[in-house]
């Protein structure tokens, strides 16, 4: 679906045109045409791409979707992919946004996601002066713009942690913090995937061989990068967090499990001694010791009860009951 269709001279909005005025627009001097597509048919990606003369790669893959996050090069075109990542309900929804960037021209296609970049057309026309180095900087505002959105997944995520680990030392639920922290590490990996990739492919938009529609825009990539980097770092913190608990959780079930197993053995040592008085006194022999004592057995049964009160005692000074 066509979202809108814009061209821009020399940092101003020339005019909205249709789809088919293009071709009358993108030849003009410091002039460039800005589309922005939403779940884009075949067709509609078909028509752009004889308008713009699109690579037929690039195109397959717009339309394909589910690409790992990249920027592949196609003579001075640029083909960018990048993750739309959105908090919803608890988990995370991955979209995905396609960018083509040429000399003279700017198509975006925002696929499986509500996440809407209007706000990103609006910022670059209140900077005529910035917009004014062409498609480049449009490419930079996109970037910044889905990237920005990844610190409030961070953060949410980081809460979400902080959450967990308040809950490690209460007792009885280790094994639920294990099942949280799993969890919550499946969201993490969604958005390392997201940013990992695209950290790397956007350190090649400032240094080294810069492709060429964005050389007037290196410093704004490496602002881009910079935050990529922050994330990440993060991301990475958060991941090893989250490693640290897993154990001290798992720790935590040993010990319960430890402390049950204390309990059962201080239980079983009680009654391993009135099994041992019984078994001695319940021999049948003629010759024992006060068998015909008319006391020995409220006698025997005294000894047994305070060998056991004994132990018990014993067993729940040191803790084990």
């Amino acid at each position: 679906m066509l979202i809108n269709c814009v061209a821009y001279q020399n940092g101003s909005r020339l005019a909205d045109i249709e789809i088919d005025e293009i071709s009358d627009y993108v030849h003009r001097p410091d002039c460039f045409v800005w589309v922005a597509l939403r779940d884009a048919h075949a067709s509609e990606l078909a028509v752009l791409q004889q308008q713009f003369g699109l690579h037929a790669l690039a195109v397959e893959d717009a339309q394909h979707g589910h690409q790992r996050p990249k920027m592949d090069e196609y003579g001075d075109s640029i083909f960018a992919v990048m993750h739309l990542v959105e908090l919803e309900r608890g988990a995370l929804k991955v979209g995905e946004v396609d960018v083509f960037v040429g000399e003279n021209y700017v198509l975006s296609v925002r696929n499986r996601s509500q996440q809407h970049l209007l706000g990103v057309r609006e910022r670059c026309e209140r900077e005529p002066h910035l917009l004014k180095q062409g498609s480049g900087f449009v490419l930079y505002a996109l970037m910044d713009a889905v990237v920005d959105r990844y610190f409030p997944i961070l953060d949410a995520l980081e809460s979400e942690l902080e959450a967990i680990e308040e809950d490690i030392f209460a007792k009885g639920s280790a094994r639920y913090n294990i099942e949280r922290l799993y969890a919550l590490k499946r969201k993490v990996m969604v958005l390392k995937h997201a940013v990992s990739p695209l950290m790397e492919e956007a350190g090649k938009l400032y240094s080294g061989r810069v492709p060429r529609v964005c050389v007037n825009s290196q410093e704004y990539f490496r602002d881009v990068y910079d935050h990529l980097t922050r994330i990440n770092t993060s991301i990475d913190t958060i991941r090893d967090t989250i490693g640290t608990a897993i154990q001290v959780n798992l720790s935590m079930v040993a010990i319960e499990e430890s402390e049950v197993n204390k309990r059962l053995a201080a239980w079983a040592g009680i009654f391993a001694v009135a099994t041992a008085f019984a078994g001695i006194w319940g021999m049948n022999f003629k010759a024992m010791p006060e068998l015909d004592w008319q006391y020995g057995y409220p006698a025997a049964l005294i000894i047994i009860s305070a060998a056991c009160g004994t132990l018990y005692f014993r067993f729940k000074r040191v803790g084990w009951l």
